[in-house]
């Protein structure tokens, strides 16, 4: 019994001591970095006098912004942190006819006569949503456009009436001193195989037939599936047909299927001649605006097949029914075959069972003859006419050599399109994406004088599952769930110093910019909209948002989509990650109304500072901002911190290093000048 009984206390204790250190170790976050007041002076906002708005812009050649040792710069100098947002998720699709993308009818009906004007938003709403991304602190804008847009009635067939639009929408930013960049978007290559970008037509160029796809599982189709659409499926058509085929082909066509000529061009020469011509259009509407700073090369571009080591492999992005690369290949040349279906979790995806797909054995090549794969020797089938697979590492492996698709294949691509756009104009910065989850290539210093990485970042865990754990992440680099609270921020900070590493080991000494992060807000099976409860979402978001700041890095967050609403999110494939939305708006003239988790999104942070910034952060709880940086001889202009009325609007408090404080009250910036030369030091903490 004595023994029992010791046993018994014995293991109190150990509970007692072992369940406080897991609370600890899962659900607390260690503290923002220490804060020394020493030496600080203390102003109160009431105290500071008002300044006049000082904005300085460029003129009709130069640049608002430009890059300059590993920073963007201002026309005076100072070091920019760009705070700026993704414009917008619906503009991926037609304005007319409206076809949001769980909109069965008319989808096929009007591929070379949509128009795509209105997108993001009609002209005459421009000023009222470049009035509140101003307000909100987002004077930096990653403006969408499509291949699709500019080129859908035909190769060659530009629409002007589109391209004098977004000339017009860029001069209206400009007008709300916003900064653009241009962004050629795509997802999954094209509307017509599951998400946005290129024209219809390129499908039929290279021997296609997109009216099949969805049925022989060459991709699945929102507006062939309709609604309930599965969250999160629409990535799994990187690894489908179509979308595979075509980046294969716009990439490595010439190496890897030489046998498919259009108009007596290669494939790939041909669909990277029309791509960059299109974007070029866009280029010469834009050029002389300073308040373009320069184009994104091609977003979250594929590598098809090409460095596919072995094509009875799956894609990393499984997810529902997903056939295997070489199974989506016999199924698209009017097979039914057997293939897996997943379904994704936290710890990554899980087999469910075994489905048929393409049970009516469609074809998805237009002619028999010209499936591009069997022809190319890939596959083939065998004396009992049973699909077998010929050179299962035929793009994986080239003379004896693995293939590397980021020197060999995307790197030409990049310096084409720079050579495109600088044509235009030299000044611009080329903003430039790996493929997704690949690395940059190497550049010489002459190649990447003038150019951004651009590349892309998620919380995957929260976005693939629509649901938010404080104490779960995903540590991308060795695709592993992390646990902890601690963890989680200090992977996520460690993810976003690795773009900066990557920049510097790529490109040399240029700036980083993270051009997409975001959020699901309709996480939770959208309870928050029915009880504007917004506060995981505030906390998930802050949680993105402080791995940027850590790092001190450039950003675009996705996105503000004008016409999202509660039914159908950014109205595209289900996705719904904007901070404004149509459905939360119940006083138009109230800037903040439509605003979502603004208590994490609008943030204090160093809009232009007079030397180097060292560090800074904004505490969304505390309400609470801070800046260290090395001050320099550079610029006689101060320092300007943007201060979100939301958070600061009853005032505020400034400890600061000796030196001169006034606020611009009608831009809701607080101008800051040191007395001295050294480290600098700015702590603003609002009042409640």
């Amino acid at each position: 019994m004595k023994t029992f009984k010791k046993i018994l206390k014995f293991v109190s204790i150990a509970i007692a001591i072992v369940v406080p250190l897991i609370y600890v170790y899962l659900f607390t976050d260690s503290p923002y970095p220490s804060i020394d007041e020493k030496g600080l002076v203390t102003t109160e906002s009431e105290n500071i006098p008002a300044a006049q708005a000082i904005l300085v812009s460029g003129d009709s050649i130069a640049k608002n912004i430009q890059v300059n040792n590993g920073w963007f710069k201002d026309p005076a100098g100072r070091t920019m942190i760009l705070h700026g947002i993704n414009l917008g998720g619906s503009s991926k699709l037609p304005f007319q006819p409206n076809i949001p993308s769980h909109q069965k009818d008319k989808f096929y009906e009007t591929v070379h006569t949509v128009s795509f004007i209105g997108r993001p938003f009609p002209l005459s709403e421009a000023d009222a949503h470049f009035q509140r991304l101003h307000q909100w602190g987002y004077r930096f804008v990653r403006l969408l456009v499509t291949w699709e847009a500019i080129e859908h009635a035909g190769p060659g067939k530009y629409d002007e009436d589109y391209l004098n639009y977004i000339q017009a929408i860029v001069k209206k930013a400009g007008a709300h001193h916003i900064n653009v960049f241009i962004d050629p978007h795509q997802d999954v290559w094209s509307r017509f195989s599951g998400g946005d970008g290129a024209p219809y037509w390129t499908f039929e160029k290279v021997g296609l037939d997109p009216l099949k796809f969805n049925e022989a599982g060459a991709a699945i189709l929102h507006n062939v599936e309709g609604d309930p659409f599965p969250k999160m499926i629409w990535p799994t058509n990187y690894s489908k047909l179509a979308a595979a085929t075509m980046f294969t082909l716009f990439f490595g066509g010439n190496d890897f299927a030489p046998h498919v000529k259009i108009d007596s061009l290669s494939a790939q020469d041909y669909l990277q001649t029309h791509y960059i011509n299109a974007i070029k259009q866009v280029a010469l509407k834009l050029k002389g605006l300073p308040n373009v700073i320069g184009f994104d090369t091609f977003n979250e571009p594929s590598v098809g097949y090409i460095g596919i080591e072995n094509l009875a492999s799956y894609s990393l992005l499984t997810n529902g029914v997903t056939p295997n690369y070489f199974e989506g290949m016999v199924a698209g040349a009017g097979n039914s075959v057997e293939v897996r279906e997943f379904e994704f979790g936290a710890t990554g995806p899980k087999e469910k069972r075994k489905v048929q797909i393409n049970p009516n054995k469609i074809s998805v090549w237009k002619e028999a003859d010209t499936d591009i794969w069997k022809n190319a020797g890939v596959w083939g089938y065998d004396a009992q006419q049973k699909p077998v697979l010929l050179k299962a590492d035929y793009f994986g492996v080239r003379d004896g050599k693995k293939v590397d698709y980021a020197t060999h294949y995307f790197k030409p691509f990049v310096i084409k399109y720079q050579e495109a756009i600088h044509q235009v104009d030299s000044s611009w910065v080329v903003f430039v994406e790996a493929a997704l989850m690949k690395e940059l290539p190497k550049f010489s210093a002459e190649e990447s004088k003038q150019m951004v990485n651009a590349g892309h970042w998620y919380d995957a865990i929260t976005l693939l599952t629509k649901e938010y754990s404080s104490w779960i992440g995903l540590d991308v680099k060795r695709a592993k769930p992390v646990f902890g609270k601690t963890a989680v921020r200090e992977t996520f900070h460690g993810t976003m110093k690795g773009f900066k590493d990557e920049t510097l080991e790529t490109m040399g000494k240029q700036p980083t910019l993270v051009g997409e992060f975001g959020i699901p807000f309709d996480m939770g099976n959208k309870k928050s909209f029915s009880n504007n409860d917004f506060r995981d979402q505030e906390d998930c978001l802050d949680r993105s948002f402080r791995a940027m700041e850590s790092n001190q890095l450039n950003y675009t967050l996705w996105n503000y989509t004008a016409d999202n609403n509660n039914t159908h999110g950014d109205n595209w494939n289900g996705e719904d990650l904007s901070i404004f939305s149509t459905s939360q708006q119940k006083n138009k003239s109230d800037v903040n109304s439509g605003g979502r988790a603004l208590a994490a999104a609008l943030r204090a942070y160093p809009f232009k500072v007079a030397g180097e910034p060292l560090e800074y952060f904004f505490n969304k709880d505390e309400q609470e901002f801070y800046l260290k940086f090395k001050s320099d001889k550079i610029t006689s202009h101060p320092t300007e911190i943007f201060l979100p009325e939301f958070h600061y609007g009853k005032g505020f408090e400034v400890q600061h290093t000796a030196g001169k404080l006034s606020f611009d009250k009608k831009n809701s910036l607080l101008l800051f000048v040191p007395d001295s030369e050294g480290e600098q030091r700015i702590r603003i903490i609002a009042k409640q």
